[in-house]
């Protein structure tokens, strides 16, 4: 084993402890009967709504890898698309390192359908920053409406707070700006960057925004089933989570997810409507996309013994 894999294997390891001391900080406090009690306490009309919204961000995600691929001036069916991003994502968002292991993924379908691992490479990098601008838009929207939270959790005051987000709200902006006047190839020292056509730029802007508000509702309806919860105070507590678990690559966010909404929403984040928000957004689709894989290696195996077989035969035939 090499000096970077043993590195990068003591992370993750380093992670998942770190992961496991949080949920055991969580849950210590909790006995079975509570817990259990508390995830029947979530009404099952909040859990049907939070699946609408989980299943609304899981098309966004789709929208993410549609305009790479457009910008990177390739045409595949939306439905290719949704399923690659599904199950990338899926399965990625447990994993961890969403990044690498959901390309990997994405590189064993779209190679297939004529991509090169070049165009792969770009469609993450482009992802990557939707998912950036997106959280940075919503976090800095969350700062000017609901500046109190903000800066109880920040510590700072309400109105410096507001200026954050508007300094927030200027970062999708210019990269808009960017990409309206350079079209093309923005240089950054010795490395150059490829700008998206403007169109693209905006839509970037309001998919990735529009994923992580439904993403927000989701868990917003679960942490309403504990008690009254303004929505841009669930906004807040989900921005604050996902950017520490952005910040950790701690696999599906275990335990960084549950520590950094119960400190933003110490009342209402009960043990059940934890709970509930992983298995909505991470369980769920994490069970959909691995039936999705198998179901689809079955498919693409079928057909490529079934082009190979044609092709002997029409070898045989040109033969005789």
């Amino acid at each position: 084993m090499s000096l970077k894999s043993m590195i990068w294997n003591g992370l993750l390891v380093a992670a998942l402890c770190f992961a496991v001391f949080l949920l055991y900080r969580i849950f210590q406090q909790y006995s079975l009967e509570q817990i259990v009690q508390s995830v029947r306490s979530i009404p099952f009309s909040n859990f049907c709504v939070a699946l609408l919204f989980a299943a609304a961000s899981y098309l966004c995600l789709g929208c993410f890898d549609l305009l790479a691929i457009r910008s990177l001036g390739k045409s595949l069916p939306y439905p290719k698309i949704a399923l690659a991003s599904f199950i990338s994502l899926s399965l990625g968002h447990n994993i961890g390192f969403a990044g690498l292991s959901s390309g990997a993924f994405r590189y064993r379908f779209y190679s297939r359908w004529g991509l090169t691992a070049e165009d792969v490479a770009k469609i993450i990098l482009f992802c990557g920053v939707t998912v950036g601008l997106g959280l940075v838009t919503l976090g800095g929207l969350a700062m000017i409406i609901n500046p109190g939270d903000a800066g109880r959790l920040l510590r700072l005051d309400p109105a410096n707070v507001r200026i954050f987000g508007l300094l927030a709200l200027i970062v999708p902006v210019v990269y808009a700006g960017l990409a309206f006047f350079i079209r093309g190839k923005l240089r950054l020292w010795r490395r150059s960057f490829q700008l998206p056509r403007f169109s693209i730029a905006v839509a970037q802007v309001g998919v990735g925004t529009i994923n992580f508000v439904f993403v927000s509702a989701c868990l917003h309806q679960m942490l309403s089933a504990s008690g009254d919860v303004a929505f841009f105070r669930s906004v807040t507590a989900y921005v604050l989570a996902n950017s520490a678990i952005l910040a950790t690559h701690v696999p599906g966010g275990l335990g960084v997810l549950e520590a950094a909404v119960s400190y933003a929403v110490p009342k209402q984040a009960s043990i059940g409507a934890l709970i509930a928000f992983r298995c909505v957004y991470f369980f769920i689709p994490l069970a959909l996309g691995t039936t999705l894989l198998a179901i689809s290696e079955v498919v693409f195996r079928r057909r490529s013994r079934g082009a190979n077989e044609a092709a002997d035969e029409g070898a045989e035939a040109q033969s005789v």
